[in-house]
């Protein structure tokens, strides 16, 4: 038998789930899309989204997962309300990349790829923002922030609770 809260919780990814693919028409092309949705409505995609997807879809759970852990715009774990993106592209490098990414995880108290304990931030890495004249470049939440100073991190970072 399945605990109540648990079976809230499947309750809830099913129905998710069925108004992400009707959406969609249950068109099987538009998968990358429907996972893109319940990424944002998530956060992550769990297991049970993804094979929910895949019984809903009628595609193969194998085929779900290939795209879910390939694309890097999808997590397979749960992350922070806040990601936070340090670009080390070469442009940035050469700017002081490396030097940002230390401040930042000093400050976060955290290594690329981790979460806080309190679900608060996730930090991750990228190869390029797409700003490259603006580098070093940290986006939070989808803000970019130039050449930002320990000051101004720690006022971005206060900011997003």
């Amino acid at each position: 038998m399945v605990p109540i809260t648990r079976h809230k919780e499947l309750t809830k990814v099913s129905r998710a789930v069925k108004q992400a693919v009707g959406s969609y028409q249950r068109d099987q092309d538009m998968l990358i899309q429907i996972l893109l949705d319940l990424q944002s409505m998530f956060g992550w995609l769990s297991e049970e989204v993804l094979t929910e997807v895949s019984e809903q879809l009628g595609v193969p759970v194998t085929r779900v997962y290939q795209i879910a852990s390939y694309y890097k715009a999808f997590s397979l774990v749960p992350t922070g309300r806040h990601i936070v993106k340090v670009c080390l592209g070469t442009a940035c490098q050469v700017r002081g990349a490396p030097q940002l990414l230390n401040v930042v995880s000093a400050i976060l108290k955290m290594k690329p790829t981790e979460t806080s304990a309190d679900m608060r931030f996730t930090l991750e890495t990228v190869n390029c923002l797409g700003c490259c004249a603006m580098g070093p470049v940290i986006a939070v939440d989808g803000i970019y922030h130039s050449k930002p100073s320990t000051s101004d991190l720690r006022t971005i970072f206060e900011v997003a609770k």
